[in-house]
């Protein structure tokens, strides 16, 4: 605003001091010495103003332009750099990510091998027991039928050495001829 009021009042100066006459002669490229000296004085009078009062800013505001310019390219720079920095970081951070969940991939792919190999194993020796199991059961339930079936046999030949004989033996005698007859038969 200051200065405003400074141009005006330099332009009504001028204004104030021009020869209003016009000469025919005049033109643009006529010299006239009083216009130089106040266009001279004017300007000095301008520079000298400028000086004083918008010189003093004007070059701090540039110089605080520049260094805040300056700041926030280096603040840029910096920025770019620690970018990259994190950036490397995040990609070892990855690989390194990466080959541990392979890893344990792996280990994953060799526990389930192993307890797949284990539980045939057990599944094998319980079928094994199992088998086993049965044969015992089938040669205790076969030792059984036969012992029943010479117990039978017995019952079936003193009954029919009864109806041969048609007389009744004492039951030592009896008991001595079966464990014989028993004796004979095979164990097939």
């Amino acid at each position: 605003m200051y200065l405003a009021n400074i141009y005006l009042a330099i332009i009504r100066l001028m204004i104030l001091f021009q020869n209003h006459e016009k000469k025919p002669e005049d033109s643009l490229l006529s010299v006239e010495p009083g216009l130089i000296i106040w266009t001279i004085i004017i300007f000095i009078l301008l520079l000298f103003i400028l000086k004083k009062t918008a010189w003093k800013p004007l070059i701090s505001s540039l110089n605080n332009r520049e260094l805040l310019i300056k700041e926030s390219v280096e603040k840029a720079e910096n920025l770019r750099k620690e970018a990259e920095k994190l950036l490397d970081e995040n990609k070892k951070l990855l690989e390194q990510a990466d080959m541990e969940s392979r890893k344990r991939i792996q280990e994953g792919k060799e526990y389930g091998e192993k307890l797949k190999n284990e539980i045939i194993s057990k599944a094998n020796e319980d079928t094994k027991k199992m088998v086993d199991h049965a044969k015992a059961e089938i040669e205790r339930d076969k030792l059984s039928a036969l012992n029943e079936l010479k117990g039978e046999i017995a019952n079936l030949a003193v009954l029919s050495a009864e109806k041969i004989i048609d007389e009744n033996l004492d039951p030592k005698k009896q008991k001595k001829i079966i464990d014989g007859f028993i004796n004979q038969i095979p164990e097939n």
